[in-house]
């Protein structure tokens, strides 16, 4: 009877396996959309962290999900970017976690571009333009993972090196669509542009073309996007005026956006403390 019970039981598990793995890709991505749609930030930083734990523990089960593996890095990265900035190196940690699953999920996607990153740049830009639409999702998380990645690593100047490697990513992915993820990875671009001074290698102007698509790219809902215009354009060239227009129009804005009330919020009190400063820099 035990025998019979066991055996009935593996069958069920098996016949539920598609189920639960689909159940569990639903529960992944709303909770990513539940964090999204968060106006409380505390909230997340305080809850977020048990949540990254419980993507680990889906990832672990099904290492080869593509889908589970874009969710876990996005996960990492937006909680690093927006709740670790202030611990550097629990920060290059979290990130590091972020780009090994965007990188699996890539490689996974396109195994025969696995390696790319290892290549000499004008070798990755001809191999990456391998990649096609149905490679967006994956592509697109590489980058910004990498991005991220760099970002906790400011004061690495092997880690900036591969900035033209990231840029060549998200210029690639505006190649395939435009349009892609409301001007994110123009947005992306811009702030890539703007990373290090003109006289190190940064481009602002062309930083300010890909700002203003940004903004435009997502009518105007992504505050981030002017956020970070005022705190990487307009402080580079010392643009008084635009810096606090921005910002301004930043604080006047709603904040509850589909997709994007949390990075709103965070857009605005990022607002309200380089406004505050402005006289100051300025």
């Amino acid at each position: 009877m035990r025998l019979v019970f066991l055996i009935s039981l593996f069958l069920t598990i098996s016949g539920c396996s598609t189920l639960v793995s689909s159940a569990t890709k639903d529960l992944a991505h709303n909770l990513t959309q539940a964090i999204q749609n968060q106006n409380d930030p505390d909230t997340v930083r305080q809850g977020a962290p048990a949540y990254l734990i419980m993507i680990d523990s889906f990832i672990q089960g099904s290492p080869d999900d593509v889908d589970l593996l874009v969710a876990g890095s996005a996960l990492y990265g937006s909680y690093a970017g927006a709740f670790a900035t202030e611990e550097p190196e629990r920060a290059k940690r979290l990130t590091e976690k972020s780009l090994q699953y965007a990188l699996h999920a890539f490689c996974i996607k396109r195994p025969k571009l696995c390696t790319i990153s290892e290549l000499r740049f004008p070798e990755f830009e001809k191999a990456l333009q391998k990649s096609e639409k149905q490679d967006l999702v994956v592509l697109n998380a590489w980058g910004v993972a990498w991005a991220g990645w760099i970002q906790s690593r400011s004061d690495d100047w092997v880690a900036i090196a591969e900035i033209p490697k990231i840029k060549a990513i998200m210029l690639r992915v505006v190649e395939l669509d435009p349009t892609w993820d409301n001007g994110n990875a123009q947005l992306y671009l811009a702030v890539l542009n703007a990373f290090l001074p003109a006289a190190m290698g940064g481009k602002p102007d062309l930083a300010k073309e890909y700002f203003e698509q940004a903004i435009k790219l997502s009518d105007g809902k992504n505050l981030m996007a002017k956020t970070l215009y005022a705190r990487y354009y307009a402080r580079m060239v010392f643009n008084q005026e635009l810096h606090d227009k921005l910002l301004n129009e930043v604080l006047a804005s709603p904040a509850a956006s589909p997709g994007m009330t949390l990075i709103n919020t965070l857009a605005q009190e990022q607002a309200r403390q380089l406004l505050d400063g402005s006289s100051e820099f300025f």
